[in-house]
């Protein structure tokens, strides 16, 4: 069911109503689709700004999913979702380092007033909700040490864009630790480290659907700085599993990490990328200068200890990453194929 700013009366299908903020994007979508095979009843809040409706078309026809196309700062709207819901999934926010440096106000107005909106209706309503939050608000950590829930942050000056994105998550999970220690709120955070699978888009920076992309087209590979830099890939549906097992956990008011340990430089994500695709694209190495016309800061490295979230829900990655190298390449080769269909066709 599709509506704009209102949510039609329907007759209950379920008893268990989830609302997923941000449920047409890359990670909402997935987890809808989780959701609904656990029989719940979902409600997805998306202005389809960032997400797409190629990512939930093919849940429309579903007797239990509802979507909503409408922005989270609309505060009737959300407060008529999260009345309705039994639990709220808070993604919904400005992602991708293309879009914090292009659009800043846009980034801090959608996080931190869209979750000031979400945490407000769900005080009120007493319903639980799980902030999707992110390894951004480590800041720039220079040694190669798993990052513990507790860890300091490291942030740059206010004048580099790319920190407006660490900041305003960092605002958010502060609001809703806020609200559990004030009111009393049932919340948990999930701090997502690099969540990648199908239905990501290349669009605001994201590095493997991106790399995946040119290497398909024979392009070449953008590398920024020396390559260097390493990072540590989780695939969506390790993290929609613990996003659902953290929900379900008799938990509130903790931080954990979501995400693989399996660590490597960029430079080498790329050489992977060549050889899973059969590519003959070469390697470009782009200064951070000029990137995104202005030049960003970016962390040299990012893992995630995830022994916390394993003591508490016995969750652990199942996909590495040549999975995930497999899984984003046969998707956006579908892509292909359907944007190529009509003009085979005519």
């Amino acid at each position: 069911m599709r509506t704009n700013g209102t949510v039609r009366p329907l007759r209950p299908t379920r008893e268990r109503k989830a609302l997923v903020t941000g449920g047409a994007g890359f990670v909402g979508s997935h987890l809808s689709e989780l959701l609904l095979a656990d029989d719940w009843e979902v409600y997805a809040l998306d202005d389809i700004s960032t997400g797409s409706m190629s990512n939930i078309e093919h849940l429309m026809d579903h007797p239990n999913y509802h979507l909503v196309i409408e922005s989270v700062l609309s505060p009737a709207v959300v407060s008529e979702l999260v009345h309705k819901c039994d639990v709220v999934y808070h993604l919904a926010a400005a992602v991708g380092v293309r879009l914090i440096v292009e659009e800043p106000v846009r980034t801090l107005m959608t996080n931190i007033q869209g979750t000031e909106t979400v945490l407000e209706y769900c005080d009120r309503f007493g319903k639980r909700v799980l902030l999707a939050s992110t390894s951004e608000v480590y800041g720039d950590h220079r040694d190669e040490k798993p990052l513990v829930e507790t860890a300091r942050r490291v942030y740059g000056p206010t004048t580099a864009r790319r920190w407006a994105y660490a900041d305003s998550k960092a605002i958010d999970e502060f609001l809703a630790l806020a609200y559990h220690q004030e009111r009393d709120l049932d919340c948990v955070i999930a701090r997502l480290f690099n969540t990648v699978g199908p239905r990501q888009t290349g669009k605001y920076g994201m590095v493997i659907p991106r790399f995946v992309g040119s290497a398909l087209e024979g392009e070449p590979l953008e590398i920024y700085g020396d390559g260097m830099q390493t990072r540590c890939f989780c695939h969506v549906h390790d993290a929609i599993r613990a996003l659902k097992g953290l929900m379900e956990a008799p938990i509130s008011g903790e931080i954990f990490n979501v995400g693989s340990t399996e660590q490597l430089s960029i430079l080498e994500l790329a050489k992977r990328v060549i050889a899973a695709t059969q590519s003959e694209s070469a390697f470009e190495f782009v200064p951070y200068e000029k990137v995104y016309d202005g030049g960003i800061e970016d962390m040299l490295h990012r893992i995630p200890s995830i022994e916390k979230i394993a003591a508490a829900i016995d969750w652990r990655p199942t996909r590495d990453l040549d999975v995930i190298l497999n899984d984003v390449i046969r998707h956006t080769l579908g892509q292909q194929v359907r944007i190529d269909e009509p003009a085979a066709a005519g």
